[in-house]
């Protein structure tokens, strides 16, 4: 397989974390077109990633839009953001083999879905692919890749180059299982930190306060793999005796997790969630948190290479 290098990127979902994911790319120096059947997300991607890249000839000659899934015809590498949805999903991909040629990657970015389900309709698996991002895509390095059975391990290892051509740190997760690693480790925090607070153990800040200012920003630089070595494993197992018992295992979303759905408070799309973002001091939050992030990247880039 050749080194990856600029060619045209097709994004499936003109959404928050397709246009994101077209910005990086765009950024690199690929040609990209963003996909979507919808005329309001191709107005709300378009004032975004114009707003976000200086409007010029350059960019008209390299970003695109369309409703068509044959503008991905030619496209070098195709990369689905569409709803979390496996019956649209398998259809979008069904339909995108019709078109491209059949060495071209095509690369899912769903949160968990198997990918050996989501490859079952095609008729070569060995090009498809889980390209797993993080919100917002454009700013946080990690990407699990994830190969389905049938995945040829050359375009894995493809998939892998190509994305730390664009500045990524790729990770090869071996088997597919649901939700891969970063959402099995993440729901496992959450579980908890919500029972927590059903159990009025502390509100809601507080909890994230700890997860915050003593987890969090230790995770950081130390896995917690790799802090189980500083501290001790044999402090961890005698901790783990006594603890684990009393963890939360339900096999059920929250209690607390379903009442706020049902009250239509999903969180920063609906102004509340377990926080009131509708606020001027909500949204003043949110307005700061990219742009923390990104510093952090940065800093943590400089300090502590990717690998």
């Amino acid at each position: 397989m050749q080194k990856a290098m600029p060619g045209k990127l097709a994004v499936i979902g003109a959404g928050n974390m397709g246009n994101a994911i077209a910005s990086l790319f765009f950024t690199y120096g690929w040609q990209v077109v963003l996909i979507d059947p919808s005329d309001t997300a191709h107005r709300k991607s378009r004032e975004w990633l114009l707003a976000t890249h200086a409007s010029d000839d350059d960019t008209a000659a390299r970003l695109g839009w369309s409703r068509d899934l044959h503008a991905a015809a030619d496209a070098t590498l195709v990369i689905e953001a569409a709803p979390e949805d496996l019956a649209l999903k398998q259809d979008i991909f069904q339909k995108l083999e019709a078109c491209c040629a059949p060495t071209v990657p095509l690369a899912t970015n769903t949160s968990g879905i198997s990918i050996n389900r989501l490859a079952e309709k095609l008729s070569h698996p060995e090009r498809f692919i889980g390209t797993h991002f993080f919100t917002p895509a454009d700013v946080i390095p990690l990407v699990e890749v994830i190969a389905s059975d049938r995945t040829s391990p050359a375009i894995a290892e493809h998939i892998l180059a190509l994305l730390r051509h664009v500045g990524k740190l790729p990770i090869l997760v071996r088997k597919d299982i649901p939700g891969f690693i970063a959402n099995r480790l993440q729901h496992a925090l959450a579980r908890e930190a919500m029972s927590l607070l059903e159990k009025g153990v502390a509100s809601a800040q507080d909890i994230d306060t700890v997860a915050k200012w003593s987890l969090g920003i230790r995770l950081a630089l130390t896995g917690p793999l790799e802090q189980r070595d500083l501290n001790g494993l044999d402090i961890h197992h005698a901790i783990a005796g006594y603890l684990y018992p009393d963890l939360e295992n339900r096999q059920t979303p929250p209690d607390i997790l379903g009442a706020k759905v049902e009250q239509g408070q999903l969180g920063v799309k609906s102004g509340e969630g377990f926080y009131v973002w509708n606020t001027p001091a909500g949204r003043q939050a949110l307005a700061g948190k990219d742009a923390a992030l990104r510093k952090l990247a940065a800093y943590l880039k400089e300090n502590t290479p990717l690998t």
